[in-house]
């Protein structure tokens, strides 16, 4: 019986593997001819327009417009069955960033619906069409990531793993249009700067994809197509962290959920004032130093020279100040004795592997600068700063994954379920004297009254006893041997206690003091502070062409990475 058992178990599980692989393959050949579509519009391949990207990225929408309505109707008749929730995925903090990037994305469509008006006369109707889809798409998918981002699917598993994986490449394929759009206007903008950095050795040939018309009326025209750019970065954002949170659904697609009570970690200001102070310095100055960057930026050889150095000086003490950040709080976590917590976790998984794998993308560029400088025969002076700069950044980011990864597995503390209460006790001229006791109740989180009977605090030591006459008429004559052993006991739990809380107190400034860094060395790249497409001497050493692409490549994973371990920062501060 027992065999038969096992057997229709292991048997079970096939349907549910095989709907696994062929769900991913269904998605991966929908992002890899989406990706082809999108490289063809790109280089400006016969017969394919934009529109052509376009519509296929439109019909993608609609279909998962489809089957989140189908979802939500399904729920919404089942509202009162009791379903399986994984506690890890779709934090609270997370599901208010992607709603504040959707803000964003959709003001973006707002703007794209006027570029099409102002320019609908020579037009395809699929640029007006696409960002009338794509808000709706928006507000519909925030709203399903909401309610249903802890969902554990038991039901209909193979046609949701469908569902949810299309979502998936949707997202990515949406993220990719925004990227290669971003990408295109920013390397318009670095073939200029070139010129006045003195390259004039690079051919510059503009790839230009706008309207062959004149505007309706240009002073909107200009509003609309120069927001659009400031805005993508926001967008590109939301579509990532919206696919990582459905890739975590369709993990838990056909699960089984170990129950039990998930601790609740609010985000609290008290304690991290130094590490946002400090923090709150280093995003204040980075800011200050883009709005400087991009108004030298191109304006002449020596004010472009400046705003290179400037940058390079300025990341290079950042990322000096998070390296011993991060150096701190390892050596910290080396002097504790706590186990992890090895438990099966997609969306932690996930975390791990997104981090360890974004920070490829700073590590290409890195190296090639580091290469550049070492091969090329002449060196301007401000390409000396861009040496210290590369090598930090590949430090920066191998100890902050070291730190963020053991961070989010590391198990909290325990404590004995036998500690409900906490009296401080005192020995003074021979007598001991019982202060008001304070009560704290572990798990429930609320005070408990006095009973007048206190539970051990430490087992075979000290018992907290009620100060009555009767009781101390007993205690008087081994009282000497015992206020000792009292004191002795007290000051050790109470210096260990205070060493702990220290040691949490540093770490909780350290995860605030690098999620606000993480903040500021997102905005650079992410607004068209690049010194990688604007120091020119990459360019010179591998090629214009081949170095660009390189760029493009890496460039959208390294500015991913930051917001990613910010996101990752803020729950190590919260857990902590």
């Amino acid at each position: 019986m027992e065999k038969a058992a096992g057997s229709a178990a292991v048997g079970g599980s096939y349907p549910q593997k095989n709907a696994e692989i062929l769900s991913s393959q269904y998605g991966i050949n929908l992002f890899l001819a989406g990706l082809l579509l999108t490289f063809a519009w790109a280089v400006h391949a016969v017969g394919i327009s934009k529109s052509h990207l376009l519509s296929y990225l439109i019909t993608l929408m609609l279909i998962q417009l489809l089957w989140m309505l189908w979802y939500l109707c399904r729920s919404c008749t089942q509202r009162r069955l009791i379903r399986d929730k994984d506690t890890h995925a779709g934090a609270r903090w997370l599901k208010c960033g992607i709603t504040l990037f959707a803000v964003i994305t959709l003001i973006l469509d707002s703007f794209k619906i006027g570029y099409y008006i102002d320019f609908s006369n020579c037009l395809s109707p699929t640029e007006g069409i696409f960002p009338v889809t794509h808000a709706v798409h928006t507000i519909l998918q925030v709203y399903f990531l909401w309610c249903h981002a802890k969902d554990v699917i038991q039901s209909f598993k193979t046609l949701e793993r469908f569902g949810v994986i299309h979502s998936v490449f949707t997202n990515l394929l949406l993220w990719t249009n925004g990227v290669l759009t971003e990408s295109k206007h920013q390397l318009n903008e670095h073939k200029e700067r070139l010129i006045t950095l003195g390259f004039g050795n690079i051919t510059i040939v503009l790839d230009d994809h706008a309207p062959q018309c004149n505007c309706t009326t240009t002073t909107l025209c200009s509003i609309f197509s120069q927001g659009i750019y400031y805005l993508y970065p926001f967008n590109i954002e939301y579509h990532i962290l919206a696919s990582t949170m459905l890739y975590v659904l369709w993990k838990n697609i056909g699960r089984k959920v170990e129950h039990h009570q998930q601790n609740k970690t609010p985000f609290k200001f008290h304690g991290i004032t130094v590490g946002m102070i400090f923090g709150l310095i280093v995003l204040t100055s980075t800011i200050a130093i883009v709005v400087v960057y991009l108004i030298q930026i191109g304006g002449s050889k020596i004010k472009s020279e400046l705003a290179l150095t400037m940058f390079y000086l300025h990341a290079i003490f950042v990322l000096a100040l998070m390296c011993t950040a991060g150096i701190v709080a390892l050596l910290i976590y080396r002097l504790e004795d706590r186990s992890l917590d090895n438990s099966k976790n997609p969306a932690r998984k996930l975390d791990a592997e997104l981090l360890v794998g974004t920070a490829a993308g700073s590590w290409l560029l890195s190296w090639g600068s580091i290469l550049a400088i070492i091969c090329a025969q002449a060196h301007p002076k401000y390409t000396w700063y861009n040496l210290p700069y590369s090598v930090l950044v590949i430090i920066e980011k191998y100890i902050q994954n070291l730190f963020i990864i053991e961070s989010i597995h590391r198990e909290q503390e325990k404590v004995n379920d036998d500690i409900k209460t906490l009296r401080i006790v005192t020995v003074s001229c021979g007598s001991t004297l019982s202060l008001t006791p304070l009560y704290k109740e572990i798990y429930n989180g609320r005070a408990t009254r006095d009973t007048g009977e206190v539970p051990c605090l430490f087992k075979g030591s000290i018992c907290g006893r009620e100060n009555d006459g009767a009781g101390v008429d007993t205690e008087e004559t081994g009282q000497d041997n015992s206020s000792v052993m009292h004191s002795a006991s007290d000051f050790s739990f109470c210096s260990r206690s205070s060493v702990t809380n220290n040691k949490r107190r540093i770490l909780k400034n350290i995860a605030a003091f690098l999620f606000l860094c993480n903040l500021s060395l997102w905005i650079p790249p992410a607004f068209g502070c690049r010194p990688e497409y604007d120091n020119g001497l990459e360019e010179i050493v591998f090629g214009f062409e081949p170095w660009i692409i390189v760029v493009n490549l890496a460039m959208p994973f390294s500015i991913f990475y930051r917001m990613h371990s910010a996101a990752s920062l803020f729950e190590v501060n919260c857990k902590t």
